[in-house]
This record gives structure tokens, sequence and C-alpha cells, in this order.
């Protein structure tokens, strides 16, 4: 059963940054397209960005593009989301996805973290 662990999170000024890690405990990482979602307080849950198995496919929703970056280790089961410059508007629960098939801003993923809270301030 893969299990996924969300860290990083934090309370943070806006323009500050702020780097997530999520351990994946499979012993075939690699084989998982990864991705990065979030849910603020009273809305629904929505796509971050999103890498393929080999981190030769990126995909950012319109709202990060620029700000954040998604990557993974696969030699170290992990994957992170680079946070940069970081807006009121990027504050809550982040929770890491994973999914052999499933790429990208669908919600199909398979498996999914507990999540960890960003909170920005103005």
């Amino acid at each position: 059963q893969v299990q996924l662990v969300e860290s990083g999170g934090g309370l943070v000024q806006a323009g500050g940054s702020l780097r997530l890690s999520c351990a994946h405990s499979g012993r075939t990482f690699s084989a998982y397209n990864m991705a990065w979602f979030r849910q603020a307080p009273g809305k629904e849950r929505e796509f971050v960005a999103a890498i393929s198995g080999g981190s030769a496919f990126t995909l950012y929703a319109d709202s990060v593009k620029g700000r954040f970056t998604i990557s993974r280790d696969n030699a170290k089961n992990t994957l992170f989301l680079q946070m940069n410059n970081l807006k009121p508007e990027d504050t809550a629960v982040y929770y890491c996805a994973a999914d052999r098939i499933s790429y990208g801003g669908t919600n199909a993923y398979d498996r999914w973290g507990q999540g960890t809270q960003v909170t920005v301030s103005s």
C-alpha cells in the first residue's frame, strides 16, 4: 500500500517562499505520475501542478505558472513543490497525489497524502 506524506508547510509573508515535500513509500516511485492539489477553506480542491514519472512532462495551473515549480527525485522517492512569490490567495491545505495512469488536473489519482497547511499573510 503506497503512502504519501507531505511536509514543509507553514506560515510565510506575502512574497516569500516555501518548499513542500511529499515522501512516497512505494518501491516503484518512478512509475507514478505525481501531482499537487490544494484546498482553501470553503472552496473545492483545485489542481496546482503535475509531473510525469520520468519528469519529462510538467503541467501547471495558470494561477501558479511562473511562481511554482514541481520536481521529483526518483532516487529518494520524493516529490517537491517550490513555491516563490507567495500570495495570500495561495493559502490552503496542499495535498500530493499519485497514480500510475492519471496525469494532470484530473482528480482521478489513486493515492493521496494527508495534506500540509500553507498560510500566506499579507
